[in-house]
């Protein structure tokens, strides 16, 4: 029986935390190996584990995976959360992408100058309730079932709702015009898997604040 999937990051949410949701909500136990210094970087870049250099990087089933959409795409396939079809792919794609565009500019809030960082969390929220979340109410609307695609669960709910965290730690009030979304929130945050991944003490990481991130950026 193949080992449990060993996930390289620093410890923190930063691009492996997707990766962290959807194994856990998968039922995959993973383990982790935290990078905290810039050698324990050089040895996987030294050891040829990193194909460009970096990370997030994923063992599994004996492969060494990098690239965040490439391990979410293994992930997803590999646990029947990729939908049934083409078709299906091709909308669990456009949708997980979207939330990829949303989620970077929240990931990167804590790198900005303190000068700018009313104006960039003007606009993260401007563009989560005027396009972003918007759209996905809208999906979910359009076809009146629980889940985004195929009325299953897929990676792309469990991103979203991912996402949709993060949205309510920026400011709680943004979600206040979206039922379809809060719905979809506490139906995934219910499921046995993702509940137990809620919990206090699991391997979910908290909010990243910028001296953290700063001292990960300075060999990431």
């Amino acid at each position: 029986m193949a080992g449990k999937p060993i996930l390289h990051y620093f410890n923190g949410r930063g691009r492996m935390e997707c990766i962290r949701w959807l194994l856990a909500a998968a039922g995959v136990e993973f383990e982790e190996k935290f990078i905290e210094n810039p050698n324990d970087l050089n040895k996987l870049k030294n050891d040829g584990s990193l194909l460009f250099q970096q990370v997030p990087m994923v063992e599994i089933d004996g492969m060494k995976l990098v690239q965040t959409r490439a391990i979410l795409n293994y992930i997803a396939t590999k646990y029947n959360l990729y939908g049934k079809d083409a078709k299906e792919r091709a909308l669990i794609d456009m949708y997980t992408e979207g939330v990829a565009d949303l989620g970077e500019m929240i990931l990167l809030l804590p790198l900005c100058p303190p000068n700018e960082k009313d104006a960039k969390v003007a606009s993260i929220k401007e563009k989560s309730t005027n396009r972003y979340l918007p759209a996905f109410e809208k999906v979910l609307k359009s076809h009146g079932q629980d889940y985004l695609v195929g009325n299953k669960l897929s990676r792309a709910d469990i991103q979203l709702v991912e996402l949709l965290y993060y949205v309510e730690e920026l400011d709680p009030s943004l979600l206040a015009n979206f039922p379809l979304l809060k719905a979809l929130k506490t139906r995934v945050s219910n499921l046995p898997t993702v509940k137990k991944f809620l919990q206090p003490g699991s391997q979910r990481k908290p909010p990243m604040d910028a001296k953290k991130l700063e001292e990960a950026r300075k060999f990431l």
